[in-house]
């Protein structure tokens, strides 16, 4: 069976769609519906959605963007065979949400892993050391702890999370072997 959901960067056809999606978190609907299309075009974030071809929907969405993380707030078991520099680039999943209607169907992990596979990909571009990402509360934080993400030692955010693009790396050769 073909799969209705797929995955498209943010576009004008897309415009329509974003005043249906709804999460549960206000701050993230408002985003997608006024800033989202214009952060692509400032090329302050890639956004993505899944769309889902037979409601003709979005059924999530997450942001990509580009991040300086400094040596003191990574830990020493990631940095000790880097070269030292006092920043390292990473890449920040900036928000990720699931429409209420998509919930409980798995959806949050595949945008996960689809914004883990394109900032790996991307990392043999554009250098990235890991993904961080800045959890709103204790739920998103464990979900993203379910999918291997780590609390970053840091005293500048209480719940920053990371994921060394190593770690990533290993994750999609393992996936691959297993195809």
């Amino acid at each position: 069976m073909d799969d209705p959901l797929r995955f498209e960067p943010l576009a004008e056809a897309h415009l329509p769609l974003r005043a249906t999606f709804s999460c549960g978190e206000e701050a993230l609907d408002q985003y997608l519906r006024e800033r989202a299309r214009r952060e692509m075009e400032q090329r302050i974030a890639a956004v993505w959605v899944l769309c889902d071809r037979e409601t003709v929907r979005i059924a999530g969405f997450y942001t990509l963007s580009a991040i300086a993380v400094e040596r003191a707030d990574l830990p020493a078991t990631l940095t000790h065979r880097m070269a030292r520099y006092d920043i390292y680039p990473a890449t920040l999943i900036g928000r990720l949400a699931v429409d209420r209607d998509y919930q409980r169907r798995r959806v949050g992990g595949r945008l996960l892993l689809d914004a883990l596979a394109r900032a790996f990909s991307a990392s043999r571009e554009v250098a990235s050391v890991a993904v961080i990402t800045d959890a709103k509360s204790q739920d998103v934080q464990r979900f993203y702890e379910r999918y291997g993400l780590q609390i970053l030692p840091t005293g500048h955010h209480e719940r920053r999370l990371f994921l060394p693009m190593k770690t990533i790396e290993q994750l999609f050769v393992e996936q691959r072997r297993r195809a």
